[in-house]
């Protein structure tokens, strides 16, 4: 049997057999996926939603329609996947939701807008990029989350066990190259989310010797000498001799860049990644997206209302378990019944071979017996003929007068007797008679009457047809022409449709 093909899902997803270590495994890990019909733009804000989370996600996840909401909680566990972010198409906006696992809670975000990465990218006048960009977590950064609410701590708290927790005594600055901005309003009750890349430049260095530190070699046609590029005063713009002191900072450690030392001071700049997003909470419910609301933005109840919520929740979640324990002991009834009927099913099984056993054994006997009654009858027969000679003729009978003959056999002769010299026989058609065979013996002396009756026949055919012609043509013998043409034919035993044999 053909060996079946792999298909390229399988392929691709090779096992590993290296164990992680631990800071990787502890580390939350999260699902990014959409539900149900969504639009081009939602697809790519997924994607660049993911680009936000790496290298805490799956990148390259693929979320099929069949897929349920259970498959991705079952292999959660063995993948250490802590959250999940769904996004989701109404016909009023789009949706995100955040889901903790493996228990929740839930909540529900309303995307009011959202720019998408590759648009941010096209606005820029010049765009930066990092080798390591995407290999370490970002930063979070969250501003104007103060409040007494408890569904404004909820979000705090869902937020920052998101990303994994920075130890600062521990942190190398030459992994930090991302980080993410939270700003909540707490008028309009709306959180604007923005992606960022840190750049770090040196402070109190012209743009002359920024392009020589840069390893980029400086165009110096239009100068005489190279103290003249440096201390040209066109050289440096506006943009670039205004600097925010605030963004100043004192460099605890080396950075792998040109001029960023420890102690030296350096400016941290900023570009934005993208994608832009402005959400707002709606709800917050406990559970996968099943539980008790314990917020929502525009409906509100009363605690009567939420009392009789919480009665039905509960009648309901006691009828599931009653059925959940009839089915169990029904199953285990059905199971009964079938272990009942297999016993019942594998005696009668051996009954009955017990039987045909016996039955088997009880024609044995008999047929040994009918064999050993007809001996002795064949016995007594004989006896009676030998006394029946003796009393008649007063003499002793020869042992050979009385004894029985054996039954000729039923069967054909085999080809391999001696005194077997028939030929075989061909197959007869309906227009051939059924012939007779005589003996090989007379064999040859028939071929040679036939040969002499032929020749006779021959010649008096020729002599008829010459005296109605009037002689033979002009040319030679005509019966020796017919002689020569004709070609001679194999003797052996033909049968002609007479039923003659020649």
């Amino acid at each position: 049997m053909a060996r079946k093909k792999r298909g390229r899902c399988v392929k691709r997803n090779k096992q590993l057999t290296s164990v992680e270590p631990e800071h990787l495994t502890r580390a939350p890990h999260s699902f990014i996926f959409h539900r149900g019909t969504v639009g081009k733009y939602i697809l790519c804000l997924v994607k660049d939603f993911r680009k936000i989370l790496e290298p805490f996600t799956a990148t390259n996840l693929k979320a099929r329609r069949r897929n349920s909401l259970r498959d991705f909680v079952s292999v959660s566990g063995l993948l250490h996947v802590s959250h999940m972010m769904i996004f989701t198409c109404s016909p009023e906006s789009p949706y995100m939701r955040l889901v903790r696992l493996p228990r929740g809670p839930t909540l529900t975000f309303k995307i009011h807008d959202y720019v998408l990465a590759r648009d941010v990218a096209s606005s820029l006048k010049k765009q930066y990029s990092h080798p390591r960009l995407y290999q370490t977590a970002p930063l979070l950064i969250m501003n104007g989350f103060s409040g007494d609410s408890e569904q404004l701590k909820l979000m705090v708290a869902s937020f920052q066990s998101m990303l994994p927790v920075l130890n600062i005594s521990k942190i190398n600055l030459n992994d930090v190259h991302r980080c993410l901005l939270l700003n909540y309003n707490s008028e309009t009750n709306l959180i604007d989310v923005r992606h960022y890349m840190i750049r770090v430049t040196p402070v109190g260095v012209s743009k002359s010797v920024k392009k020589l530190i840069s390893s980029k070699v400086p165009n110096l046609s239009k100068f005489g000498d190279i103290s003249d590029f440096i201390e040209k005063a066109d050289a440096l713009s506006d943009s670039e001799a205004e600097d925010d002191p605030n963004s100043h900072v004192e460099l605890p450690q080396d950075i792998h860049s040109r001029g960023n030392l420890v102690g030296n001071t350096s400016a941290i700049r900023l570009s934005e990644l993208g994608p832009r997003m402005t959400i707002q909470l709606i709800k917050v419910e406990t559970g996968l997206m099943d539980g008790e609301v314990l917020y929502h933005e525009f409906i509100h109840k009363t605690e009567e209302e939420k009392q009789e919520i919480l009665r039905r929740r509960e009648e309901s979640r006691k009828l599931k378990l009653k059925r959940k324990q009839q089915q169990m002991e029904n199953i285990k009834k059905k199971e009964a019944i079938k272990e009942e009927l297999k016993k019942k099913s594998l005696e009668g099984m051996k009954k009955k071979k017990a039987q045909e056993s016996e039955e088997n054994d009880e024609k044995d006997i008999s047929e040994k017996v009918k064999s050993i009654e007809d001996d002795n009858n064949v016995n007594d027969d004989e006896d009676d003929d030998a006394e029946w000679y003796r009393k008649e003729v007063g003499q002793e009978p020869e042992p050979e007068l009385f004894q029985k003959k054996p039954l000729k056999s039923v069967l054909k002769r085999k080809h391999g007797d001696n005194n077997y010299h028939w030929k075989n026989k061909k197959l007869k058609t309906d227009n051939e008679k059924s012939v007779r065979w005589s003996d090989q013996k007379n064999f040859k002396k028939k071929i040679e009457k036939f040969k002499s009756n032929k020749d006779n026949r021959f010649s008096a055919s020729n002599s008829r047809s010459s005296a109605r012609k009037g002689g033979f043509k002009k040319g030679g013998n005509n019966n020796n022409k017919n002689k020569q043409t004709k070609k001679k034919r194999n003797l052996g035993s033909r049968v002609s449709k007479d039923g003659k044999r020649y």
